[in-house]
């Protein structure tokens, strides 16, 4: 599994990706979430690879000392498989100076992968 940071020819996939993680949101504001990722300098997205499909993307707000996960989605065929721990991991490698931390939707599954890397660490 690889990390493939967001380019405009791939907005229509990560806004279906979006929408498995925003529930009814409405496409406008599906669109002005991808206008952030586009726009905004802090704002980070990937997509995510395994082998030739494309089947998620994570999305981070970074600042100086930390990022914070905003969206994280797979697609449905591929969840359980511990893919999304993958994706918090390998955006800490994209960012290994910053700590990671989640936001009102993501924070308690990026703590418990930051919980779980750190034992496995010891």
């Amino acid at each position: 599994m690889k990390l493939v940071r967001y380019k405009k020819a791939y907005q229509k996939i990560a806004m279906g990706f979006l929408s498995y993680s925003s529930g009814d949101q409405p496409v406008k504001q599906l669109q002005e979430t991808m206008t952030r990722y586009e726009t905004d300098d802090k704002w980070e997205m990937y997509l995510v690879k395994e082998q030739e499909d494309l089947i998620g993307i994570v999305g981070a707000e970074v600042a100086d000392q930390s990022f914070v996960v905003q969206h994280l989605s797979i697609n449905p065929s591929f969840r359980g498989e511990g893919i999304g721990k993958e994706m918090v991991t390998k955006l800490q490698e994209e960012f290994p100076d910053k700590t990671p931390y989640g936001n009102e939707y993501t924070d308690a599954f990026v703590s418990k992968c930051v919980l779980e890397e750190t034992r496995a660490e010891r």
